[in-house]
C-alpha cells in the first residue's frame, strides 16, 4: 500500500506516536514516514457506557491529547487504542493472570470484533479521529493451552488478553478485515484520517 496523504503529512508536520506499544512502532515505521514516539503516563480504563466502539476512539482521542500538551507547536500527535469487543461489550487488558484466563475462556470457540480508534491532535485539540473493526473467529482451545499462553506472559498487556502476531496466533482461526486493526494501528483508517488533515490544514 502506498501512503501518499501520510506522506504528504509527514512533510507538512512532525508526526509524534502517542504509544508506548512497540508493535504499534513497527506497523508505522512500515509506511515509511518519519516520526517519534513520545510515552504518556495515561491511565486505562474501561467505561464503555454500552458503546464499546465509540470508547476505543473516544481513549486514541484522549491518548493524543495528553501528548499533544508536552509536544512542539508545530506536532501532530497521533493517538491509538484497541479494545475487543464480546456480546456488545468491551474487553480491555487483564488485570492479573486469572482475569487473562477469563477472558480467554470467554473468547474461546467465538467470534468477537477488534476496534481500534486512532486521532490527530495537536497542542488542545482532536483534528479528525475514527475507529475500524475487525472480526476475529478464536479456535476452541482447552484450559491447559490457555494456562501455557499465560505463563508465557504475553497476554498481559494486550487487549483481549492474546496477541495474534505472536505466540497468540494459535488461537485465532480466521480474521474478517483488517490484521494490522488487531494488532493495534489500522493503517488504511491512519492514511485516510491523515488525508483529512492534511485538507484542514490547508484550509487554516
Amino acid at each position: 500500500m502506498i501512503y501518499k496523504n501520510l506522506t504528504k503529512l509527514a512533510k507538512k508536520r512532525k508526526i509524534v506516536l502517542g504509544s508506548r506499544s512497540p508493535r504499534r512502532v513497527e506497523l508505522l515505521k512500515e509506511t515509511g514516514i518519519v516520526f517519534r514516539r513520545q510515552i504518556s503516563d495515561f491511565e486505562e480504563h474501561n467505561n464503555d457506557g454500552g458503546k464499546p466502539y465509540d470508547l476505543a476512539q473516544k481513549l486514541a482521542e484522549e491518548k493524543a491529547l495528553l501528548v499533544a500538551k508536552v509536544v512542539a507547536n508545530d506536532e501532530l500527535v497521533i493517538g491509538a487504542d484497541t479494545v475487543v469487543v464480546l456480546d456488545n461489550s468491551s474487553i480491555g487488558k487483564p488485570t492479573d493472570q486469572n482475569d487473562a484466563a477469563r477472558i480467554l475462556k470467554n473468547l474461546s470457540g467465538k467470534k468477537h470484533t477488534v476496534c481500534t480508534g486512532l486521532a490527530f491532535a495537536e497542542r488542545n485539540k482532536i483534528i479528525v479521529s475514527g475507529y475500524e473493526l475487525t472480526d476475529v473467529y478464536f479456535n476452541k482451545v482447552t484450559e491447559k493451552q490457555i494456562s501455557e499462553y499465560i505463563k508465557s506472559g504475553e497476554p498481559m498487556d494486550k487487549a483481549g488478553a492474546y496477541g495474534i502476531q505472536g505466540m497468540g496466533g494459535f488461537l485465532v482461526d480466521r480474521i474478517e478485515g483488517e490484521l494490522d486493526t488487531v494488532i493495534g494501528l489500522p493503517r488504511r483508517l491512519l492514511e485516510r484520517l491523515a488525508g483529512e488533515v492534511c485538507e484542514k490544514l490547508e484550509h487554516n
